[in-house]
């Protein structure tokens, strides 16, 4: 499975992204402005 997360870069965001690398087989994209 394929995951965008916006706002990656954030507090929020950043828990999330490490969250799902660690945890999940997806592949997370991360995109932030």
């Amino acid at each position: 499975m394929k995951i965008i997360v916006t706002g990656g870069a954030g507090f929020i965001g950043s828990a999330l992204c490490r969250y799902l690398i660690g945890n999940t087989p997806s592949t997370v994209l991360n995109i932030d402005k």
